[in-house]
């Protein structure tokens, strides 16, 4: 069988384009294989920091990605019942000065597109639509995708971005997506229909006990996100998280925050799963990226930022190295415990800001009156791993 491309990636989501243009920075020819009938991102907001936009400014799109983006003033942690600030960072120059870069919010279809485009640009970069990938062989230095209609297609190496429910993962683990619990239901409306209600400057957070709310203006300013997550009552329906659970959880909440429920989209709902750390993600010339590779609970906003982190590494270990075997293996000593960390973080973070404990909420509670908002050092750990880096290298 002939090979239809150096590389073959396999989903095209954010994690799979950033990974086809990380490959092709480092000179190969790239087939990029998406399940769905075109490709597109569903779902709304977006929440890109200082990680994530070094990544983009290193692959050339960062000045168009700001086109899309609105540039937060703070984000706001604030009690759902009271509607008292309980927590702030300060997001303004100080903060920018720090990471070397801003903190930005868009939606997700924006970033995409954009990601598509760059990568349409490249020329030597094909796209394959309606190709659900059952799984992968790899014999004599090539590696063979196989559809589930029983396609078959070749290429001397092959990148799993096929998300949570990634068929390739299987190649390296026998699990399953892990049940949090939650459920989210997120969406956009015209920013006309709340901007007299609402803030608009900041990323706001409404925390509570088994649940919080998310709201945002993107797109230039032009729509308003919204993001409505709660703990199931009972997740062994297959129908878990209704909008009835919903308004129960809101119950007694501030008529600001209930102000916003009403405007929420009650008819697609994301249930919230996870995986598992992993310290294995290759195997010859197969590796994972992305959710596939360390889905994450969004508590953090850094599942899709986690991802850019392992495209511009990828990228990085490609041009290194002599061999994908090489490569795939450097890459995934790096990203491994990396991911694993933010993995684990957002589970904390969860349990952290859905505390239901009197005891644990006034320990929190406490630290968070202690924060100054132009602390840093909470978030270096996820934002600061560019600056670490430009520190040994010498570059300011």
């Amino acid at each position: 069988m002939s090979k239809i491309s150096d590389v073959i990636v396999v989903g095209g989501g954010i994690g799979g384009l950033a990974a086809a243009l990380a490959a092709n920075d480092a000179g190969k020819s790239v087939a990029v294989f998406e399940q769905a009938p075109e490709f597109g991102e569903v779902g709304a907001g977006l929440q890109l920091a200082p990680n994530a936009l070094e990544v983009l400014d290193r692959f050339g799109v960062k000045e168009e990605i700001l086109k899309y983006a609105v540039l937060p003033k703070r984000l706001v942690l604030k009690d759902i019942y009271s509607a008292k600030e309980v927590a702030s960072l300060d997001l303004g120059e100080g903060f920018q000065k720090e990471f070397g870069q801003p903190y930005i919010v868009m939606h997700r279809s924006d970033l995409h597109r954009v990601l598509l485009e760059a990568c349409q640009k490249r020329g030597n970069i094909k796209f394959f639509t309606n190709s659900r990938i059952k799984t992968a062989e790899q014999e004599n230095g090539s590696v063979t995708i196989i559809t589930e209609k029983g396609d078959r297609y070749s290429a001397d190496a092959v990148i799993g971005a096929d998300g949570v429910k990634s068929n390739l993962r299987k190649l390296f683990v026998d699990d399953e997506p892990v049940n949090s619990e939650y459920v989210a239901y997120r969406g956009t409306i015209p920013i006309e229909e709340v901007k007299d209600h609402v803030t608009l400057d900041d990323v706001i957070m409404w925390i509570g006990p088994n649940l919080h709310l998310v709201q945002y203006p993107i797109r230039r300013g032009e729509l308003f996100n919204l993001v409505v997550v709660f703990k199931s009552y009972d997740t062994s329906k297959e129908d878990w998280g209704t909008p009835e659970e919903l308004f129960r959880r809101f119950e007694g909440a501030h008529p600001d925050a209930q102000y916003l429920l009403k405007f929420i989209n009650r008819q697609f709902k994301w249930q919230m799963y996870d995986r598992e750390p992993i310290d294995t993600w290759s195997k010859g010339n197969i590796t994972l990226l992305g959710d596939a590779a360390h889905a994450m609970l969004q508590y953090l906003a850094q599942g899709g930022v986690q991802a850019l982190e392992d495209a511009w590494c990828l990228r990085e270990k490609l041009i290194e190295c002599d061999t994908y075997e090489e490569a795939f293996k450097e890459y995934e000593k790096i990203r491994a415990p990396r991911a694993g960390m933010v993995q684990r973080s957002a589970r904390r973070w969860g349990e952290i800001i859905h505390a239901e404990d009197e005891v644990l909420k006034m320990v929190r509670d406490a630290l968070f009156e202690r924060h100054k908002p132009t602390d840093y050092h909470v978030v270096d750990f996820l934002y600061g791993i560019f600056k670490k880096e430009k520190e040994v290298s010498g570059v300011n």
